[in-house]
């Protein structure tokens, strides 16, 4: 849970500081935001090569391997001297924490029962959440001091730290060892209902994480400071705290389509009001509301993904894990002329628009899976 929630905070720092790194390193935002864009890229793009090391040397192992190796590129970014040194340099970090998240959840799936494995999925979320909210608001501080540099420091410091720590940690039993990579792709690519579960998490990836990026540059945008754009979007973090602890009453009553549902329409409204306002109060709402749909609806996605293919689980979570952050940085790359030009209400009311239907698209395929 210490690997994802800084997995987490290092993905979310950069968002509240790219109007003073743009600022800083003489470049437009459009420009800044390729830095951000490329680490969600490369972040999604290596999960799948994580998975399949996770296979052959283990889930502890490889995090161990990742949050050690991560200090050079994030080191690399705190000393950059330009924007092409700061790319190459997030884009690497994106892809050595890339291997957190999915080995911790295929190490959830090995090690947790079925029946109470959403709830821990839900505590992962929960701590990912705090991240979120302390990366960014640390983050607008930082940028606000002049010190977006130390921001990049910080977590790779601590996640060496911890890589070393976890020499402790035991490795759980793998299942169906002797397939082989490609035998453990067939089975997913054969399953529809998993390559269905990953084409929602492409999906899910766009609309949330993707749009999300540009609700800080959007208060910047209106003559707030970095500190405050951070402390605004801090609340996706604190609403995806906050909603989480609704998240088991909501899927026993209402059941998994539910919560996807629910999910779809809390993310809907939270861009909504994004788009009416980009004022403090109405990108603090849009990032709580956000929050709030995050937390519905990934969870339950991601435990479909744990559940969808066993005999494939690491390949199935890696893909899905790729897939929305994959999905991120796609979108990320294409809302980046419209936050250039200032169009936030536009780039908005898009990310209002598609996801209500992602809400009830995944919603309807979750009832007929469990039929």
């Amino acid at each position: 849970m210490t690997a994802a929630f800084l997995s987490t905070f290092d993905r979310f720092t950069i968002a509240p500081m790219l109007v003073t790194i743009a600022a800083d390193l003489r470049v437009s935002l459009a420009g800044a935001s390729v830095a951000a864009s490329l680490y969600f890229l490369l972040y999604g793009l290596m999960q799948p090569v994580w998975g399949i090391l996770s296979d052959r040397l283990g889930r502890v192992r490889v995090i161990r391997l990742a949050l050690v190796l991560a200090l050079v590129p994030g080191l690399l970014s705190a000393f950059a001297p330009n924007l092409a040194v700061l790319v190459v340099a997030r884009a690497l970090a994106g892809g050595l924490f890339a291997a957190v998240i999915p080995a911790s959840l295929v190490y959830i799936g090995d090690t947790v029962p079925l029946g109470v494995r959403q709830r821990a999925l839900a505590n992962q979320l929960a701590s990912s959440g705090v991240a979120t909210g302390l990366a960014t608001a640390g983050a607008g501080l930082a940028a606000y001091l002049g010190l977006w540099r130390l921001a990049f420091a910080v977590p790779v410091l601590a996640s060496f730290v911890l890589g070393l720590l976890l020499a402790r940690l035991p490795e759980p039993e793998r299942e169906n060892e002797e397939r082989g990579a490609l035998a453990r792709i067939g089975l997913f690519l054969k399953n529809p209902w998993a390559v269905l579960v990953v084409l929602l998490a492409l999906a899910e990836g766009g609309v949330i994480l993707g749009f999300l990026t540009y609700l800080a540059p959007a208060l910047e945008a209106g003559g707030y400071g970095a500190a405050v754009a951070g402390l605004a979007v801090g609340l996706f973090g604190v609403g995806t705290l906050i909603w989480t602890r609704a998240t088991g009453r909501v899927t026993e009553r209402f059941g998994k389509g539910g919560a996807i549902l629910l999910g779809g329409a809390l993310l809907a409204a939270g861009y909504a009001v994004g788009a009416a306002s980009q004022g403090f109060s109405g990108i603090a709402v849009s990032a709580f509301l956000v929050g709030g749909g995050f937390s519905f609806m990934h969870p339950t996605l991601q435990n479909w993904a744990t559940e969808v293919a066993p005999d494939a689980r690491a390949t199935v979570i890696s893909f899905f894990a790729a897939a929305l952050f994959v999905g991120s940085g796609i979108s990320t790359v294409l809302a980046a002329p419209l936050a250039e030009n200032g169009a936030f209400p536009l780039l908005f009311g898009l990310a209002a628009t598609t996801a209500l239907p992602l809400g009830l698209a995944g919603a309807l395929a979750r009832r007929r899976y469990a039929k």
